[in-house]
C-alpha cells in the first residue's frame, strides 16, 4: 500500500485574501468554491487548501487540518485500526470522498480519504 498525496488544509479568516497572498508565493487556483469559502491552490505538484468554514474561532491560535489520500481507504482504515488507533467509522460526506477524521496527539486534525464519487 502507498499514500498517494498529502494536502494541508489551513483555516483562514478570509479565503479571498488568503488566495491572493498565496498567488504572490507562486500558487494558482486549481479549484475554488466561494459558497463553501474554500479553495484548492496548486504550485507544480504541491497542493494547499484554504478554508474559512473550519475557522470556527477566527481569533484563536491557528490550527491545521492535513488531508491524507491513501490509494485504498478501506484497507488503510483497517490498517490504522490494526495499528492500535481508535478511529471512527468511514463516512461519505457530500463532496464525494470516503473518509475518516482523527486528531494527532497535539490536536492537529487529520482527514484521511479517497475519492469514491462516481465519475461524471
Amino acid at each position: 500500500m502507498k499514500m498517494n498525496r498529502l494536502t494541508p488544509m489551513l483555516p483562514v479568516r478570509d479565503m479571498a485574501a488568503s488566495v491572493e497572498f498565496y498567488k504572490k508565493l507562486g500558487f494558482s487556483v486549481e479549484k475554488r468554491n466561494d459558497h463553501w469559502r474554500w479553495a484548492m491552490l496548486a504550485f507544480d505538484d504541491c497542493r494547499l487548501m484554504v478554508d474559512e468554514s473550519i475557522n470556527v474561532h477566527p481569533d484563536a491560535p491557528r490550527s491545521t487540518v492535513v488531508y491524507l489520500y491513501p490509494d485504498d481507504i478501506i484497507a488503510y482504515h483497517r490498517q490504522v485500526r490494526r495499528n492500535g488507533l481508535e478511529v471512527p467509522p468511514l463516512e461519505q460526506p457530500f463532496y464525494g470522498m470516503t473518509e475518516f477524521r482523527i486528531d494527532d496527539p497535539d490536536g492537529n486534525r487529520l482527514w484521511i480519504g479517497q475519492n469514491t464519487a462516481p465519475a461524471g
